[in-house]
């Protein structure tokens, strides 16, 4: 799948992108009363802020995710700080707009009330503001300053080794990928690998299940293993911007130190569409409910995402 390349904002302007479309047509929602900004020809410019937005529309970025973003712009321009996305969560859900960083971890999102936008961007454009700082204070829905409760896993904002800043493409997979990102316990690995099932020759685990064996209280994950040190140390932040768009891939879980070290042998999952980059840490034997969910459309992300100081909800009464 192959996407248009973004186009090069003026000095000063952000790019403000819609990836929602009918029948070749852009759907923008409500989002443009919502923002609170006056037009300008082609340009948005929010309230007092004095923020300047490019709407961009070609029906060739319909559904394309934050991830994707990255790898759109130019390889002859100057790379923007971030990009705004008027995505399916904003057109259909009523979701706030989607800020997509290309500057400190390309990617990686995180949703801004609508109202705020100018605001924010502002902030974020003078340096009164980092995207660490959007990702450090959203709630477990994605949501900057949102009030739906501090996650209780809050997704990193560094990486442990700074020198590791690329990493490879992630297979093309229309299911989930299990990544493995620590090599301090080859052990605990199989005994992962085997508690989920283990792997068939094509390196897949759960991917020949009975369905009459299957737990539905406990929905097996079904799985590509990516088993290469060449991940060693990914990040979550990381991991939207290295799935391929040719398919699309329903989690990226990861096997790291957690794995390894508490009880459950929790894997960190990974986002890539509502809030591209946030984490959910939950024990391997919940990941494919998840995943099944995601997949069936019965379920959001951030359901999954455990809220800071409430018992989550499978660990039971």
């Amino acid at each position: 799948m192959s996407f248009p390349e973004l186009p090069q904002p003026a000095p000063g302007e952000v790019l403000l992108l819609c990836t929602c479309y009918e029948d070749g047509r852009a759907l923008w929602g409500g989002l443009h009363d919502e923002i609170g900004a006056r037009r300008e020809d082609d340009r948005l410019v929010l309230g007092g802020s004095g923020v300047r937005l490019r709407m961009v529309e070609d029906s060739g970025w319909d559904y394309l995710h934050g991830g994707n973003i990255p790898a759109l712009v130019p390889g002859s321009s100057p790379v923007p700080p971030v990009v705004v996305l008027a995505d399916i969560p904003v057109v259909y859900g009523g979701g706030g707009p989607l800020l997509v960083d290309l500057a400190a971890i390309p990617g990686r999102g995180v949703r801004i009330p609508s109202a705020r936008l100018g605001e924010i961007l502002a902030d974020l454009l003078g340096g009164a503001l980092a995207f660490d700082d959007l990702v450090r204070d959203m709630d477990r829905c994605g949501m900057y300053q949102g009030d739906g409760g501090r996650p209780a896993f809050p997704t990193p904002t560094s990486t442990p080794t700074p020198a590791r800043q690329s990493f490879p493409s992630l297979p093309s997979t229309t299911t989930a990928l299990l990544v493995r990102t620590c090599y301090d316990d080859e052990a605990g690995w199989q005994a992962l690998l085997g508690e989920l099932g283990g792997t068939d020759p094509d390196g897949w685990v759960g991917a020949d299940l009975d369905p009459d064996e299957i737990d539905v209280e406990h929905y097996p994950l079904t799985a590509l293993v990516v088993d290469n040190p060449a991940f060693e140390g990914l990040q979550p932040g990381q991991v939207p911007a290295l799935v391929p768009p040719e398919e699309h891939t329903t989690l990226v879980a990861l096997a790291d130190a957690r794995t390894f070290a508490e009880p459950g042998r929790p894997l960190t999952v990974v986002d890539l569409y509502d809030c591209p980059g946030q984490q959910a840490v939950l024990p391997c034997r919940e990941v494919g409910s998840l995943a099944c969910n995601l997949e069936i459309a019965n379920m959001d992300f951030y359901e999954f995402v455990a809220e800071e100081g409430i018992k989550p909800w499978w660990e039971g009464a």
